[in-house]
C-alpha cells in the first residue's frame, strides 16, 4: 500500500513539476501579434476572451449572457412553471395540458412581463427566442409523429360512415362561420399586406380544430375508450386530424403561393408526395419489419431507421410548401399499423416531446400571445363573439349531425362536447398562421384564449350532460 502510495506520487509529482517548468519557459515568451479583428468572419472565430479582464461578477454575467446557460435556463424556468400550473390544473379536474397552456401565457408579456418586465426580459431576451422556437419545434415534429401512430386506420375505415359524417359536417360548417367572421374582421384585424384569401382560409381552419390528443386522453381517463360512444368519438377525432391536417397542408399551400393558380404546382408535389409515403414507403416498412422481426436484428437499428424516415418526411413536406409537421404527421400515420414499431418509438419519443419539448412550445405561445392589446371593449366583445361561434361549430355542429345519425341525445350531445375540443392542435395551427405572418397580434390572442375556453369547458360539459341524463325523472302524481 506504502509502496503504492510513494509511486502514484512520484508520477503525478514528475508530471506536475514538468508541466510547471515548461508553463514558466512559456511565460517568457514575446506576445503573439492578433489579426485585424474589423473584419465579421475574423471576429466571430477569435476565442472568447473573457478570463483576460474584468472581475469575477462581470464574468459571471458575462456566462450568464450566453447563449446556452439562458437557453438552459429558460427551460428550468418553463418546465417548473409547467409541472406547477399542471398539476393544479388536475386537481381543478382538468387536463395537464390545460395548466401547461396556462403557464405559457404566465410567462408571457400578459402576466409576468406585465408584473416584472425587467425579470422577464432577463429571462426570455428578445434574440434568444429563436432558440426556443427551433425546439419546440423539434418537439412538435416528434409530437405530430407520435399522434399519426396513434390513428387506428382499421377503425377509421370500421366506423367511417358516421365518423366521416360527423367530422366532415361539422368541419364544414365550422369553416363556413370561420370564413364569414373573416369577412367582418378582415379590413379592421387582418395584418397589413395580407389578402383576404390568406386570411379568411386560417380563420376557416382555425375555428375547424378538434385535439384528438387531448379527447383521446379525457375518453381514456373516464373509461369510455371501448365504449361505442368512445369508439364513434375516437374516430370522428382521428378523422378530423387527418381532414383538418390535410386542408392545412393546402392552405399553406394556397397561402405561400399567393393563390389558387400558383399552388396547383405545390398541390401536384403533395399528392405524390402522400401517395409515396402511403403506398411505397409503407410496403417498404412492412417488409422492413417482417425481416427484422424474423432475424431479430438490434432494437438501435429500427428506431434509427424510422427516425430518418420521420425526419426525411419532414424536410420534403417543408421543402414541397406543405410543414414539416404535416411531413411529421404522415410518417406516423404510415407507420401506425405496426404495433412493435410504434411501441418502441412511442417508448423513446413520448416522454422527451411531451415533458420537456410541449412546455417549450406552451411557452413560446405564451410569449406570442399579448393580451393587454385587448385593451378596448369591442376588442372582447369579438373575443366572445368567436369564442361563440368556435362552439356553434363544433359542439353545436357536432351534437346536430350526430343526432341526425341516429345517436340518443347523450351520446351526441357527448359528442358535441368532444368535437368541441381544441387544446394543443389549435395552438400549432395558431402559431403556423402567426409565423407566416396571417394573424395579427390581436386575433392570435382572441384565437388563444378561444382555444383555452372550449378546451376547458369539455370536462365539466360532459360531466353535466352526465349528471342531467342520469336524473330518473319523477312520475307526476
Amino acid at each position: 500500500m506504502a509502496r503504492s502510495a510513494l509511486l502514484y506520487i512520484g508520477i503525478v509529482g514528475t508530471f506536475a513539476a514538468v508541466i510547471w517548468l515548461l508553463i514558466e519557459l512559456g511565460a517568457g515568451m514575446p506576445l503573439r501579434v492578433l489579426p485585424d479583428l474589423s473584419s465579421p468572419a475574423l471576429a466571430e472565430n477569435t476565442p472568447h476572451q473573457e478570463m483576460t479582464s474584468g472581475n469575477w461578477f462581470t464574468l459571471l454575467q458575462t456566462r450568464l449572457g450566453q447563449p446556452i446557460p439562458v437557453l438552459l435556463l429558460q427551460i428550468i424556468v418553463i418546465l417548473t412553471v409547467a409541472r406547477l400550473f399542471g398539476m393544479i390544473a388536475v386537481r381543478l379536474g382538468q387536463q395537464p395540458v390545460i395548466g401547461e397552456i396556462i403557464a405559457g401565457i404566465f410567462l408571457g408579456p400578459s402576466l409576468l412581463g406585465w408584473a416584472f418586465p425587467g425579470f422577464s426580459a432577463v429571462i426570455f431576451p428578445e434574440e434568444s427566442l429563436k432558440g426556443l422556437q427551433a425546439l419546440s419545434q423539434f418537439g412538435l415534429i416528434f409530437f405530430m409523429f407520435i399522434i399519426g401512430t396513434e390513428l387506428d386506420m382499421g377503425q377509421v375505415r370500421h366506423h367511417s360512415r358516421d365518423a366521416v359524417m360527423i367530422s366532415h359536417s361539422s368541419i364544414a360548417w365550422s369553416f363556413f362561420l370561420g370564413v364569414g367572421l373573416a369577412y367582418f374582421t378582415y379590413q379592421t384585424y387582418a395584418p397589413a399586406g395580407i389578402t383576404f384569401l390568406s386570411f379568411s382560409l386560417f380563420m376557416g381552419i382555425s375555428m375547424s380544430i378538434t385535439a384528438f390528443p387531448v379527447l383521446a386522453r379525457i375518453l381514456r381517463e373516464r373509461g369510455l375508450t371501448e365504449s361505442p360512444l368512445g369508439v364513434l368519438a375516437i374516430t370522428a377525432a382521428a378523422t378530423d386530424d387527418l381532414t383538418a391536417w390535410c386542408l392545412l397542408a393546402a392552405i399553406i399551400a394556397i397561402v405561400k403561393a399567393g393563390s389558387i393558380a400558383g399552388a396547383l404546382m405545390t398541390f401536384v408535389l403533395a399528392m405524390g408526395y402522400v401517395i409515396f409515403m402511403l403506398y411505397v414507403v409503407r410496403l417498404q416498412i412492412d417488409k422492413w419489419m417482417s425481416r427484422y422481426l424474423a432475424q431479430n436484428k438490434n432494437p438501435h437499428l429500427l428506431v434509427s431507421g424510422a427516425l430518418l424516415v420521420l425526419l426525411v418526411s419532414a424536410y420534403l413536406a417543408e421543402v414541397i410548401g406543405i410543414h414539416a409537421l404535416f411531413g411529421a404527421f404522415t410518417a406516423g400515420v404510415v407507420m401506425s399499423e405496426q404495433a412493435d414499431l410504434r411501441e418502441s418509438l412511442r417508448q423513446k419519443l413520448e416522454d422527451i416531446s411531451v415533458l420537456i419539448m410541449l412546455p417549450v412550445f406552451f411557452a413560446l405561445t405564451g410569449l406570442r400571445t399579448r393580451i393587454g392589446l385587448l385593451s378596448e371593449g369591442e376588442h372582447w366583445l369579438l373575443c366572445a363573439g368567436i369564442i361563440c361561434l368556435a362552439i356553434a361549430g363544433k359542439f353545436g355542429g357536432g351534437t346536430l349531425i350526430a343526432k341526425i345519425m341516429g345517436q340518443p341525445w347523450k351520446e351526441a350531445l357527448s359528442i358535441g362536447a368532444l368535437m368541441n375540443t381544441r387544446g394543443l392542435m389549435e395552438l400549432i395551427v395558431l402559431n403556423i398562421g402567426y409565423d407566416l405572418g396571417i394573424l395579427s397580434p390581436e386575433i392570435f390572442a382572441m384565437l388563444v384564449i378561444m382555444a383555452l375556453v372550449t378546451t376547458f369547458m369539455t370536462g365539466p360539459l360532459l360531466g353535466g350532460i352526465n349528471r342531467y341524463f342520469s336524473i330518473t325523472p319523477v312520475p307526476p302524481p
